[in-house]
């Protein structure tokens, strides 16, 4: 296997090479796609069909969940007529350390998909770009925001309030029907999902609800899961939570990361008044916050790597005692196609939430959802509608895997290491992105959800991997140089290779080559509207 990284690397090191010579003008393409995106006047309800609710009829849509994916899904599709239930465990306002920061890329699927209000009235900050700290040396990388919208930026927030705003929204529809429950199970005949069981709120009588199909978006802890998916879920770290006060961020507007010892330290605004402090700690386990051992670690351990502005703010922070912690999960989505069911949202594809792009991924995977299933006039064939939305998670990739894979690299390249080859990598990315220009615009593209291509992806992080092995050869190189260079190549490869692996080589790269990619809707469930057209 490692013959194969290093074939891979030398391969990408080369492309690397001729890519950062061509680099310059290919922003004006990306910026003149989405421009027609950014300004508020978009309305998707012309485009496509829009069908007409009957609220008597039972549901054409259950939905389980009403987060992020559920709720903006329920409101996307009630806009297009479905009939749509949805149940939520727990419809009062969550309180989460994460899912508070929205990178540009997501506030234009917001825009398209309607929902921009939602970030309105909640105190929600614009976030302009990163700043990055290493050995006391800072970075400020800005979104290569330039051909835009003004209002286009990044947004962080309180998760809650955004949630409660989405959830109204969807509510406010008369098909729309959100209720606040337990869903307990799947209801199969043959191997067919016709709905789910449930209990309400207050009830200890399960409750069964029918409909065509079954979008199953309960988050990172679904119990349903298991029979609609392969689930290998990965911990590498945990994040610890903190809330500072009192306080201004060195750059305003901006999250600001810390490539600290042994892992990155996250700064971000959730209000006009508030920092968002995430403290990643490797492995399952943290330490205890009840018995003080977490303050203990925070304060003798972290705080001493954390940027002088924000020391004092960070100390007060920790003796108030308001402290949260959560794993860290990923997961590639293995989905099982099963008939009138699918998976969204966290219960099928987890990233590491040290990017951000969680709420993109979600977000830009509605957009495909509402495109595949505006031309059905019904979703009365369980079969063919299930081979059709198969085609769902080939037309995801390009944007989720790339979201995903530049998550799990740059978490390992900003991890402490002792060893020498991962060392330079990671200085060779702080001075990589420190550069500016072409060096950080490309990078922050991808970051940002506004240019999630793959291929563009591999380029940067291999000539992030080339530019360290030229600071190590240079004035002079040494045996010793250019064996860490060697290593520092195939470290990268070992990286990287194996994350694309288990996203998928074919659907990432060339999804055309996919065969459902190309699966047009079923023919039986919009032939009626044809006719009606006709």
């Amino acid at each position: 296997m490692d013959y194969l990284y290093a074939t891979g690397a030398v391969m990408a090191s080369l492309l690397s090479v001729v890519f950062l010579y061509t680099l310059p003008g290919k922003m004006k393409n990306l910026k003149a796609s989405v421009k027609s995106q950014t300004g508020k006047e978009l309305n998707n309800s012309e485009n496509g069909m829009c069908l007409q609710a009957n609220i008597d009829a039972g549901p054409d849509i259950v939905i389980v969940g009403a987060g992020v994916v559920g709720s903006a899904l329920a409101y996307t599709l009630g806009k297009d007529g479905r009939r749509v239930h949805v149940i939520e465990r727990d419809l009062t306002e969550p309180d989460r350390i994460v899912g508070e920061l929205l990178q540009p890329g997501g506030y234009l699927r917001l825009i398209e998909l309607g929902l921009e209000d939602c970030v309105s009235d909640i105190d929600a900050q614009r976030v302009f770009g990163y700043a990055l700290y290493k050995d006391g040396k800072s970075a400020k990388l800005p979104y290569p925001l330039e051909g835009f919208h003004p209002d286009v930026a990044g947004r962080s927030f309180h998760h809650g309030r955004f949630i409660q705003r989405m959830r109204k929204k969807a509510a406010s529809l008369p098909n729309v029907r959100l209720e606040q429950g337990t869903v307990t199970s799947l209801v199969e005949e043959n191997g067919t999902v016709k709905g789910v069981q449930y209990k309400s709120k207050g009830s200890d009588q399960e409750i069964t609800t029918h409909a065509p199909l079954t979008i199953v978006c309960d988050g990172c802890y679904s119990n349903l899961r298991r029979s609609l998916c392969d689930a290998k879920v990965d911990i590498p770290s945990c994040f610890v939570g903190l809330v500072l006060e009192n306080c201004q961020l060195p750059y305003a507007n901006h999250g600001h990361v810390i490539l600290a010892n042994p892992s990155p330290i996250l700064f971000y605004p959730i209000s006009s008044t508030e920092i968002r402090c995430l403290v990643d700690v490797p492995g399952q386990k943290v330490p205890s916050i009840s018995s003080g051992d977490m303050a203990y670690y925070l304060k003798t351990k972290v705080a001493p790597q954390v940027p002088p502005e924000l020391h004092a703010a960070f100390l007060a922070a920790i003796d108030k005692g308001n402290i949260k912690s959560m794993p860290n999960r990923s997961m590639p989505a293995a989905p099982h196609p099963t008939p009138g069911a699918f998976l969204m949202g966290d219960a099928v594809n987890m990233r590491h939430p040290l990017t951000g792009g969680g709420m993109t991924v979600a977000l830009s995977d509605i957009v495909v959802v509402r495109d595949l299933l505006r031309p059905l006039k019904n979703l009365n064939d369980a079969s063919a509608l299930c081979k059709y939305l198969e085609s769902f998670y080939t037309l995801r990739k390009p944007v989720s895997s790339t979201i995903n894979t530049l998550a799990g690299a740059l978490y390992k390249v900003f991890c402490a290491s002792p060893d020498p080859a991962r060392k330079e990598m990671r200085e060779a990315c702080f001075n990589y992105l420190s550069l500016g220009g072409i060096f950080s615009n490309g990078p922050l593209a991808l970051l940002s959800g506004l240019n999630p291509q793959p291929l563009s992806l591999i380029l940067h992080f291999f000539a992030v991997a080339v530019y360290g092995v030229g600071r190590l050869l240079l004035p002079f190189p040494s045996p010793k140089r250019l064996w860490i260079g060697a290593r520092l190549i195939l470290g990268a490869s070992g990286i990287i290779f194996p994350i694309i692996s288990a996203e998928g080589v074919r659907q990432m790269f060339f999804p055309v080559m996919v065969s459902s990619y190309h699966r047009a809707p079923p023919f039986n469930l919009h032939a009626v509207e044809k006719k009606k057209l006709r």
